[in-house]
């Protein structure tokens, strides 16, 4: 094993995503490369687990029942709970969204769809 892998194998990623073939890729993607991995459905569930499991990263669809990305980030930031690193992605094309994205403190903005190395590359510039 060399020192990236034992690096990543610490770090906790938490993926919500409403879509299940997104999240599923993204989960098989960063655990091949060594990341421990947990997926929510919806909003309420990955605010939950962000409260409860604390992650080093947040990857938060924008669109989704129940509570959208962004208001699981808005809740975040107020209680402090929040993982310090988030990536949003979203298949939504409008620069209103990232704007705001980015006043709430989002590392990394990706547009769906994305090559998964894109994505890869993000977190481990952003957590590694």
């Amino acid at each position: 094993m060399n020192s990236d892998f034992d690096t990543r194998i610490k770090k906790l990623v938490l993926i919500v995503d409403d879509d299940q073939e997104i999240a599923e890729s993204m989960r098989i993607a960063l655990e091949a490369v060594g990341y421990r991995v947990l997926v929510a459905r919806d909003g309420n569930t990955g605010l939950a687990l962000a409260e409860r499991e604390n992650p080093n990263l947040l990857i938060l669809d924008m669109m989704m029942p129940k509570r959208s990305g962004f208001l699981v980030l808005e809740t975040l930031r107020q209680t402090n709970k929040s993982p310090s690193r988030i990536i949003m992605i979203t298949a939504n094309e409008g620069n209103r969204h990232k704007e705001y994205a980015k006043q709430l403190g989002v590392d990394e903005y990706i547009r769906k769809p994305f090559p998964m190395d894109i994505l890869l590359d993000a977190v481990e510039r952003i957590i590694a």
